[in-house]
């Protein structure tokens, strides 16, 4: 730990949602801890993105994850910040040259809570459920065919003001994003075996220029290993997928005693479909997860595999 004050305030980049400010602020906090700044040391630079001003179409039909980094890449690599903060699992797979992910806070809970009903089984028949992402609206189809699973955007206060307001019997939301808005009752938590969680969720990651060796350097200590080894792998996994934000795609990592563990599966948009599989490998290393995506794909039927190319 050094005591030496930033010779400028450390810029940090972030959608200004309550949930990207939330996050934002924790990577602040952490740095001040890791390097004993003090409160202005550290500043928080909000950007407008795309994603959050078009809130009435499905991202896959509008640009995708790059609706949520292509302003704050501009900044970033504009030198108008130091780092970006983002939702690991909005950020695309593939990235410039010029941007590295350089960290990883702690991973936080992976699950997705259902709001609206105690349990998927205990919804009523043909329920209509609140979503924007074709993973959930597929598994949730795969579990119950007669759920019709409906458009529904916005930050989580939206949505949930969405679910009160009667435009669906229940939605969906990642547990992390939840906890990190002090709403850790709101919700029943589903266990990843009844929903296996989109790719890198829960995760929080930051974004620097690759040519920026103190941002790296700052950003280092705060940076849990084995999150970043697992979002990695799921990130591997999702590059050999070739996938795009209309495929349906659940993945997760998890490590023990220096080994990760990955699971996935591959569905049909209807749910009718779905391949699954796992594979273990060593920290960093991105051959297996790769390898278990082109099995996936070899096993997947033709609705599945039409999704998805490469």
């Amino acid at each position: 730990m050094s005591d030496t004050p930033s010779p400028r305030p450390f810029r940090i980049g972030t959608r200004g949602s309550p949930l990207a400010l939330a996050q934002a602020h924790m990577v602040a906090n952490a740095l001040r801890t890791a390097h004993g700044w003090g409160a202005s040391d550290v500043v928080i630079v909000t950007v407008t993105t795309s994603g959050d001003r078009i809130q009435d179409r499905a991202l896959a039909d509008i640009g995708g994850k790059a609706l949520w980094t292509k302003e704050l890449d501009r900044a970033l690599l504009e030198s108008e910040v130091d780092v970006c903060v983002h939702s690991m699992k909005d950020v695309e797979t593939i990235r410039p040259d010029s941007i590295r992910i350089a960290a990883m806070l702690p991973r936080a809970a992976v699950e997705d809570r259902l709001l609206g009903a105690p349990s998927i089984a205990a919804l009523k028949q043909g329920a209509i459920v609140g979503t924007s992402s074709p993973r959930r609206a597929a598994q949730l189809r795969r579990i119950r065919p007669d759920l019709q699973p409906v458009l529904i955007r916005g930050n989580v206060a939206t949505r949930i003001a969405k679910l009160e307001a009667g435009e669906a019997d229940a939605t969906l939301l990642a547990a992390a994003g939840l906890d990190r808005l002090g709403l850790r009752d709101t919700g029943v938590t589903l266990p990843v075996e009844e929903m296996l969680p989109a790719p890198a969720q829960g995760a929080v990651g930051i974004e620097c220029r690759a040519d920026d060796a103190r941002a790296r350097a700052l950003l280092a200590p705060i940076s849990d290993g084995d999150t970043f080894a697992c979002v990695m792998a799921e990130r591997a996994l999702l590059l050999a997928l070739g996938g795009t934000c209309h495929s349906p795609i659940a993945a997760l990592a998890t490590v023990a005693d220096g080994v990760i563990h990955l699971r996935a599966e591959l569905l049909s948009p209807d749910g009718a479909e779905h391949v699954t599989g796992s594979a273990t490998m060593a920290p960093g290393e991105d051959a297996p997860a790769a390898a278990l995506g082109r099995d996936l794909l070899s096993r997947a039927g033709p609705v599945i595999a039409a999704l998805f190319h490469g």
